[in-house]
This record gives C-alpha cells, structure tokens and sequence, in this order.
C-alpha cells in the first residue's frame, strides 16, 4: 500500500513566505536602513571633500582619471561616483545583503521554525535570493538618483567632460548611464552569488561578508600580478571597471562583454551550488 502525503486544506508550498513579508521582513532590519542611509550620504560627503579641498590640488595630475573633472556637471558627478564604489563600497553592499540573508536567521535560531513552518527549502531560499537581488538593485539605483540630483544642485546641468576631451551630450548620457548601472548590476552579481552561497555553508553573516569581500581583495591584489598573463582575465575582478568604454567615442563595449560572460558564469555555478548545498544541509539552528 503506497503512503499518501496529508496536507492541510489549502495549503500550496510555493504560495509560503510570499516576496512581500520577506521584503517587509529585511526592509526593517537597521543593516538595511544604513546602508540606505549612507547611500544618500556619501554624494554629499564627496561634494563637501571637493569644496573643502584646495582647488590648486584638484587639476590634472598627469594621469587620466575622473577626478579631474568630476566637478564638471552631474553626470561627471555621478561617475565620479561610480569610480570610487565600485572596487569596494558597492562589493560591500552585496555582499552584505547576499551573505546576510540565510545565515542570520541561522544565528537567530529563527531558520528552522521557518521551515518548520512548513516552507519548503528551494522556495526559502528563493525568496531570500530575489530580494536580497531587489534590495542590492535598489541600493545601486538610490545611490545614482541621490548623487544625480546632488551633483545637479553643486554642479549645474551640462554636458559630459570625459579626461580625454570627449564631450557627450547630455542628452546621449542618459542611454550611456543606463548602460553602465546594468553593466554594473550585472557584474556584481558574482559578489552576490559568492556571499549567498556562503552564507548557506555558515552559520555566522560576518563570515560570510568578510569571507566574500575577502576573496574580492585578493581577487584585486592577484590582479596586479604581470606574470598571471591572461589568467588574470578569469579573475572575479578584472573586468570592475570595463563600464568606463562607455565614455569613448564610439564606446568601446569588448571589456564590458567579457564581464557580463565571466560574472554570469561565476554566479551561475555559486548559485547552483548553494541551492545544492541547502537541499542538503542539516539544519539544527
């Protein structure tokens, strides 16, 4: 005789932990409201450096970089921005909100009463997997509105001065900025996917961010190595900054291929195998 699985009338597992409660329940946390907090900070922080520094320093140095002409418009603003985050501050945020997600409810003991609540596993972890995704987007998205529209009251609105002289129309940066948040986006979700798959391995969120924003450092530092060659090209970090090809004339877009394929793959295999990983794991906390 074969056993039937009794369930409750109504009851549908993938209906459990709607997006909406997991939303609701990470939106409160402190962790999220400070790293939203200093998102809207920090564009402020760097226009109160630049009109606090000495303007005889902040000319061109000899090498191109933003800097020289971050206080140009906005849009120089805001990649100026872009230029100091992206080779840790915003690996921080994703890993932070990836590497937290599983493991703190480990910590808390709360993990095993959700599912014994019951909800299944895969749908926990998809859950906790897309707003951590939706939150980490929403953070990189308040970070460029808040800095646009600071730069746009410091800086006035004009067009694009890029170090080498190109000059972009306003106009014509809009697409151009929207290309280089998705490359951006796109990118980190290798960051992402390597701190959640942590975060299922531990029991501890600061193992699983420190663990991730470490393996990015020695990621960067093994990048700098010449005798590598083109390993360094399968490197996690190699490609942070191919969203600056955006800015040629015509842009230059090889590099930021390159990325999105390597960053893809990373995330597909770190995700597959903490899906894996939690199907499997004795959960006692």
């Amino acid at each position: 005789m074969s056993a039937e699985t009794v369930t409750a009338h109504g009851y549908r597992a993938g209906r459990t932990l709607p997006y909406r409660v997991e939303l609701r329940r990470q939106l409160s946390r402190r962790r999220t409201l400070a790293v939203f907090a200093f998102m809207g900070v920090l564009p402020l922080i760097l226009i109160g450096a630049f009109a606090l520094g000495d303007a005889q320093n902040s000319g061109p140095d000899g090498r191109v970089n933003l800097i020289d002409v971050a206080t140009s418009s906005a849009f120089n603003f805001v990649l100026f921005v872009f230029f100091v985050t992206t080779g840790f501050f915003l690996v921080v945020v994703f890993a932070l909100f990836f590497g937290d997600t599983v493991a703190s409810e480990a910590q808390w003991g709360s993990l095993r009463y959700l599912l014994a609540a019951p909800v299944p596993r895969m749908v926990l972890l998809r859950r906790k997997l897309v707003v951590a995704l939706m939150l980490s987007v929403a953070a990189i998205l308040a970070l460029v509105g808040l800095a646009l529209l600071a730069g746009w009251i410091a800086y006035g609105w004009k067009p694009v001065s890029t170090p080498v002289g190109i000059e972009i129309a306003t106009g014509d940066m809009w697409w151009r900025l929207a290309a280089i948040v998705g490359y951006l986006i796109v990118n980190l979700l290798m960051v992402g996917s390597l701190a959640f798959y942590l975060s299922v391995r531990t029991d501890a969120p600061l193992a699983a961010v420190g663990g991730t924003v470490f393996i990015v450092i020695v990621s960067s530092i093994l990048g700098q190595i010449d005798a590598l060659g083109n390993l360094r090209n399968a490197l996690p970090t190699s490609y942070n900054f191919a969203w600056i090809g955006m800015l040629g004339d015509p842009p230059d877009t090889a590099d930021m291929a390159s990325g999105i394929g390597w960053s893809l793959a990373y995330a597909a295999v770190l995700t597959a195998l903490a899906f894996w990983q939690f199907r499997r794991k004795d959960v006692t906390s």
